[in-house]
């Protein structure tokens, strides 16, 4: 019997999507903060270690798709647990978040590389133009560009 690829579509980009972030969150999991969290860290991270709370939030609401009180609540619990501290009117990481965010990027970096494995550059260079075409054209859509 032989089996054909699947045409990429939203089936496959979810079923995908879905495999890859249960082993992140397995990872997440066993430092004790969820996805949410992570994002809003790994956000802070590429901001340079601090970012005005409003510009956060914006940015956590169009990367996940998701309401301003989940992240406000996410902020929150960032904050409680001491990974994010306020300073003036910033938000900024602080050294245990910093270091908890570098060893769960560096765990789900170690996953990711196992998933990316043996795929040649090109099909990874094809696919992230075309998932890319897709986010774009989705958040036009939604008015999130």
């Amino acid at each position: 019997m032989t089996t054909t690829a699947p045409t990429l579509n939203s089936r496959v980009i979810a079923l995908a999507h879905h495999a890859a972030r249960a082993l992140a969150e397995g990872v997440l999991d066993r430092h004790g903060i969820t996805f949410h969290q992570s994002v809003t860290l790994r956000a802070v991270t590429v901001a340079g270690g601090s970012v005005p709370r409003g510009e956060l939030v914006a940015e956590i609401q169009n990367s996940l798709k998701t309401t301003e009180t989940l992240v406000q609540a996410v902020i929150e619990e960032l904050l409680t647990a001491g990974l994010l501290a306020r300073e003036d009117s910033l938000l900024r990481l602080t050294g245990t978040g910093r270091d908890l965010y570098e060893t769960t990027a560096a765990a789900t970096a170690e996953v990711s590389a196992r998933l990316y494995a043996g795929i040649a550059a090109e099909d990874l260079a094809v696919a992230g133009r075309v998932l890319t075409l897709i986010t774009d054209r989705a958040n036009t859509e939604l008015g999130t560009d």
